[in-house]
């Protein structure tokens, strides 16, 4: 078994060198990777991203676009052969199409790759031909990269934050109770390990649908073919002194650091360690609705996903020897669109607070970070109204729930960021004096003309910054 693994690591490795040998000198690769938490909208963003890449009509904040150098793009398949495609088409048809509808989120890892043909800038591209550039987007679920985090904690240290953070939290009553009427040194009971898996699956759930963002394991929320696994059949119990073999907390125990070693491991190994580019996407503005603890929520979990990566730059020597670090990471609210423009500054510097202290960490290691605000597609549009004499910024659309068209103003978003994340840090219970609303838009429907992708706010902005000094 040892000279097998051996063997298999040392495969492993030749195969990456030549790679990385392949990809530094011949057709370079930007390996992207886009994700978020649960309704950031990392779907809909790929699917305009590539659209919007294809047909670049749209695209001036990209400087290889706006000076002609894009000589042509176009979809190839993925080199990975055993990572499901991004189904790109049937998502821009749901987005575009004559009932347009918002796709299915994400559920698993999957993967496109985008080549471009491009000019090269300089002195000497008049003597130079167009060289190809290959651009693999990796679409992976937020919640699984809040699990790397747990590779750097054991069993007992997992459970004590766990039950720390959701002591006072009404959706882990249920779980708690059960929690509290188990004796976790007694031997391991198999139907009541499932019960309290069981439990815990249903509280992370509710968890996350009432906005909290701490839960994991990730793979609790999406199981796909490990449902029903031992691997999944866990939950944090208390323990304060050593529990004997065979034990219910043993077993939990054991099951825990299975999950590290057989779920978040191989994702880290094959999928994570392999970016060089990020984009994590923020519905900033679905936590500030919900209330200061959903945002100090958020702020959290925005430090504990910039923990995982392994920021710092990727020389060309570095990367073909030691592998790739994310040398580029962006943070961006998403659904802008939900605001008129004179508020997006406003949450612009929203999101650049929330993620003040993960963007440091990654720009002392070397790496590029930026924070701005976006919509991947526009579903509104802006007009003013007069409300007791004042005149609001207000945004119009088609509401998810009824199909009706409606105006919608949100409220005034502070200027000072501190204003929302005092209370936030304090454990305010809600905004003093202020009621932030938020409104679910449909898509819009799409006459679109030729050359031009779907309508977006800023995303020529986040692709130069992620990809634009590449072309």
């Amino acid at each position: 078994m040892v000279i097998s693994s051996f063997a298999d690591s040392l495969v492993r490795g030749v195969e990456s060198v030549g790679d990385r040998v392949s990809e530094t000198f011949f057709e370079p690769v930007i390996r992207l990777g886009v994700t978020g938490l649960a309704r950031s909208g990392k779907t809909v963003f790929i699917t305009s991203l590539v659209a919007n890449l294809l047909d670049r009509g749209r695209m001036t904040g990209l400087v290889a676009q706006r000076e002609g150098r894009i000589t042509a793009s176009y979809l190839q398949p993925q080199p990975d052969d055993t990572v499901p495609r991004f189904d790109f088409e049937s998502h821009l048809s749901a987005l575009t199409g004559p009932t347009p509808h918002w796709p299915d989120s994400t559920r698993a890892v999957s993967e496109l790759r985008l080549s471009f043909k491009v000019q090269p800038a300089g002195l000497l591209s008049g003597l130079q031909g167009p060289r190809t550039l290959h651009l693999d987007i990796v679409d992976y679920p937020g919640e699984w990269l809040l699990d790397l985090a747990l590779l750097e904690k054991s069993y007992e240290d997992w459970s004590r934050g766990t039950l720390e953070h959701i002591s006072n939290r009404p959706q882990a009553e249920a779980f708690l109770a059960k929690v509290r009427a188990a004796d976790p040194t007694a031997p391991h009971d198999e139907p009541q390990a499932q019960d309290l898996a069981r439990s815990f699956t249903e509280y992370l759930n509710t968890a996350r649908e009432a906005g909290f963002y701490d839960c994991t394991p990730g793979r609790f929320l999406l199981p796909g073919d490990l449902a029903g696994s031992p691997v999944l059949t866990f939950a944090p119990l208390p323990v304060s002194e050593t529990s004997r073999r065979r034990s219910l907390h043993r077993e939990m125990e054991r099951r825990y650091e299975a999950y590290k070693a057989q779920v978040v491991k191989p994702f880290f190994r094959d999928h994570f360690a392999r970016i060089d580019r990020q984009i994590v996407l923020v519905d900033a503005l679905g936590a500030i609705h919900k209330g200061p603890q959903t945002v100090e929520d958020m702020r959290r979990a925005m430090a504990e996903i910039l923990s995982a990566f392994r920021p710092g730059r990727n020389a060309w020597l570095n990367k073909l020897l030691l592998g790739k670090r994310v040398e580029r990471i962006l943070f961006a609210a998403t659904k802008a669109d939900h605001l008129h423009h004179l508020q997006h500054p406003r949450l612009t510097a929203i999101i650049e607070a929330l993620t003040r202290e993960a963007r440091d960490r990654a720009s002392f290691a070397g790496a590029e970070t930026a924070a701005l605000s976006l919509a991947s597609l526009r579903t509104t549009t802006e007009e003013m109204r007069s409300h007791n004499g004042v005149e609001l910024p207000c945004v119009r659309g088609t509401l998810l729930d009824s199909g009706k068209q409606a105006a919608f103003y949100p409220g005034d978003l502070p200027e000072d960021p501190a204003h929302l994340l005092g209370p936030a840090r304090n454990g305010a219970e809600g905004w003093l004096g202020e009621d932030y609303g938020y409104m679910a838009f449909a898509p819009a429907h799409l006459t679109l003309n030729p050359g031009d992708g779907p309508p977006h706010i800023r995303l020529d902005r986040a692709a130069q910054f992620l990809i634009g000094d590449r072309l």
